[in-house]
């Protein structure tokens, strides 16, 4: 009896066997992607540049190991201002910086970084996210054989560094300052001498004179890089970087080599790691901003409203000009401004009206 129980039990192995065997086929291990992302910020940067390394790392864990990013920091495998062209011609598969860095490439690539008296991050997530901002801004990327996408946010920036103060439009003759994009452009034809440097070379520029004043980013970040040790005379508002979006390139080859699960996650990644910059850059401005007052002896300053009169008019004009040179400039901007205008009827009875009230008490 046990002898045919046996053979009964023995006869079903090979069945087994082969079901497993069947089975080992559907289990095979899911490819996976190593990817470089290089950036125009400083190795390990607070705010910016950790911000790069927060999307490497959501990345692969939402993907669990499958998308695998090495991040480079500025000059650590190509040039700051070259992230772009690294991206483009598939050295890296993704980058990290800001579109007024590749003015170069094109003219209206600055319109999704930061236009002066422009949207705010939550106008301009607003606008990217629910207008046709990350359309149109696709749609000029693609000749280059690049997506972009937004994944940081700084908020409202600080004025910039000044080792002189500004009391009215005269002061600013002749100034050598670091200022990129259209903001730039603006000082220019206010007489100063707008110069364009990667974040990396701000402190020894100030140190040794080449340039006259900077802007960079808000206190959390500046505190970073040291500026106050640089400048004396901090001024407010940033009137050119309203809410700059930091941006996120993919070289297009390589998104579409990944299957769908894995581009959706890399989708939804920069979109977590572009709301939790801004969080960040909230949380720990103020708390910089007191420590270069208090402990530093930083010199807060806002700029007269005659000099901010003088740039917002003069902004305007420059907005015009960019517009006359490229035709998809001005596609972009117009819907921008149709945007801005929408919002902020709805955001001066909201925002900015209960911002009054509560400074009222």
């Amino acid at each position: 009896m046990k002898r045919r129980q046996f053979i009964k039990h023995a006869s079903r192995l090979p069945v087994a066997t082969g079901l497993l065997g069947a089975g080992a086929v559907y289990a095979a291990p899911k490819p996976e992607f190593k990817w470089k992302m290089v950036t125009t910020w400083p190795k390990n940067f607070p705010g910016l540049g950790m911000g790069a390394n927060y999307l490497a790392q959501l990345i692969g864990e939402m993907s669990g190991g499958r998308i695998k990013i090495t991040v480079y920091g500025a000059k650590e495998l190509v040039a700051p201002l070259e992230v772009f062209d690294a991206v483009s011609d598939g050295r890296a598969e993704m980058g990290h910086g800001a579109a007024f860095y590749w003015q170069h490439k094109s003219r209206a690539a600055q319109f999704f970084a930061a236009v002066p008296f422009g949207l705010t991050a939550q106008e301009m997530n607003a606008w990217l996210y629910h207008g046709e901002g990350l359309e149109l801004w696709r749609d000029l990327y693609a000749e280059f054989g690049v997506i972009p996408g937004a994944c940081g946010n700084t908020g409202v920036q600080m004025g910039g560094w000044f080792n002189r103060e500004i009391n009215s439009i005269g002061d600013l003759q002749n100034l050598k300052m670091r200022i990129p994009g259209l903001g730039g452009e603006v000082m220019r034809r206010l007489g100063a001498r707008p110069v364009l440097l990667p974040g990396g070379e701000i402190f020894s520029a100030l140190e040794n004179g080449t340039i006259d004043a900077a802007e960079w980013a808000a206190p959390y970040n500046d505190v970073a890089l040291g500026l106050y040790k640089v400048a004396k005379y901090y001024y407010y508002p940033g009137w050119h970087e309203p809410g700059t979006t930091i941006e996120c390139l993919i070289n297009k080859e390589a998104m579409d080599s990944l299957p769908s699960d894995l581009r959706a996650i890399v989708e939804s990644a920069q979109r977590i790691a572009n709301q939790d910059m801004l969080a960040e850059l909230t949380a720990k401005n103020n708390r910089a901003l007191q420590q270069l007052i208090d402990v530093h002896k930083v010199e807060l300053k806002k700029f007269p409203d005659e000099v901010l009169v003088a740039l917002q008019k003069i902004s305007d004009e420059v907005i015009v000009a960019e517009l006359n040179k490229d035709p998809k400039a001005r596609k972009i901007y117009e819907s921008f401004n149709r945007f801005r205008q929408q919002v902020q009827g709805w955001h001066n009875v909201s925002e900015l009206a209960y911002m009054r009230a509560r400074d009222l008490s």
